[in-house]
Parts: C-alpha cells; sequence; structure tokens
C-alpha cells in the first residue's frame, strides 16, 4: 500500500521552513523542515513507502508528528529500541510478535514524546 502524499503535505506543508528548491531529491524522495510554533523542529524525509523523522527536539513538532502518525492511521518505530508506539485502532494490524511489546497511547504530542523519550519537564 503507497502513503497518502497529499496528506502527508496537507499537515507537514504549514509548518515547513525548508529551501523548497531542496524538497525533492533525485530518489524522488520529499524533505521537509518542519518548526511548530514553540520553535521546536524536526526534519521529515517521505516517499511513496513510509516517512523518516530525524532530529526531533522536544515539544510542539511531537504534536505534528502526532497528528501525522494519527491521520495516516500509521505506527511508530523507534530505530533507537526497535519499539513500536502506536494507537489501539492501528494494534490489531501490527504483526503478532509485535503486539506484545508495542506502546499503546492516545495520539497527542505529549504521550508520543513520552513515550519515545521518556516524561520531558516544561523548562
Amino acid at each position: 500500500m503507497s502513503l497518502d502524499l497529499a496528506l502527508v503535505r496537507a499537515v507537514l506543508e504549514p509548518h515547513d521552513v525548508g529551501d523548497p528548491r531542496l524538497a525533492v531529491g533525485e530518489d524522488g524522495t520529499v524533505a521537509f523542515c518542519v518548526r511548530a510554533g514553540d520553535g521546536s523542529e524536526a526534519e521529515f524525509s517521505v516517499d511513496e513507502t513510509g516517512i523518516l523523522v530525524y532530529r526531533p527536539q522536544a515539544g510542539g513538532v511531537f504534536g505534528i508528528i502526532a497528528e501525522l502518525a494519527s491521520r495516516l492511521g500509521a505506527v511508530i518505530i523507534d530505530p533507537s529500541s526497535a519499539g513500536v508506539v502506536c494507537r489501539a485502532e492501528e494494534l490489531d494490524h501490527l504483526p503478532a510478535g509485535m503486539r506484545d511489546d508495542a506502546v499503546v497511547v492516545e495520539m497527542t504530542g505529549e504521550s508520543l514524546e513520552a513515550a519515545l523519550t521518556g516524561p520531558h519537564e516544561p523548562g
């Protein structure tokens, strides 16, 4: 199943602060540099098979990631731990071996950030 690139663009483009001339790579990937209202940022690399998020900073950018995952019905795989974070709606779609260790959250920025990085104290 192909990724809904129109939906990805609809969620990310309002927050994109990257150079549009660098947005499409030679391999067809689309890059976004996203900044949330609180100034936190993350870089996204998108192709028809998935989305990679690089260097997400603590804060509002996790809300953008959560909105994207929720609207796509996607799960989030943390490459540092190979852990899976998802909503209850996606849990049954995971392979049996991944369900037992999946962290099920309400897909909000705060809950996603806590699941991936631990609780964050406002600073």
